[in-house]
């Protein structure tokens, strides 16, 4: 059998392997909800290598990542945001190593430094069956409904107190 899966706090090493693993899950995601190149434009600016080492040094932030071996396989960020409500940034697993609980133990890694927090938050795009039933699953409802880029995007919340 393989490798396990490790959660670790993301270096600068990691960066670029995060911004491709981003460009490809944003690819499987996305695509059909914007357009290859629409998903190619908005990457390119949400994933930028100068905004991730910002978000990477970010103060209070949680920026991980999920390696088994020494592949890349998930990438987790997260901040506190006024009144005690952390923001679930990214959570994204490479295809192919989807359904196999890495998500979750992301998920757990991100909000465990934040004991705190009364609420998480995040937002889903509303074509995006799979996101939507795994935070489902993790306890999140829907609290409203938005346009991110140009897409129809749900805000989800799970409160904790």
């Amino acid at each position: 059998m393989g490798a396990t899966i490790a959660i670790r706090a993301a270096n600068e090493s990691d960066l670029e392997p995060v911004r491709l693993l981003l460009r490809e899950t944003w690819h499987q995601v996305y695509d059909a909800i914007l357009g290859p190149d629409g998903v190619a434009e908005v990457t390119g600016r949400w994933h930028a290598p100068a905004l991730l080492r910002e978000q990477l040094h970010q103060p209070h932030s949680t920026f991980l990542v999920a390696q088994r071996g020494k592949d890349l396989v998930g990438h987790g960020f997260a901040f506190p945001r006024e009144p005690a409500t952390l923001v679930i940034s990214r959570l994204y697993v490479r295809p192919g190593w989807q359904r196999q609980g890495i998500g979750s133990k992301l998920f757990a890694a991100l909000t465990g430094p934040y004991p705190g927090a009364a609420t998480l938050w995040l937002f889903v795009a509303e074509a995006n069956p799979r996101g939507l039933a795994f935070w489902r699953r993790e306890g999140f409802s829907v609290v409203a409904h938005a346009i991110e880029e140009g897409a129809p995007v749900v805000h989800m919340e799970k409160r904790l107190r």
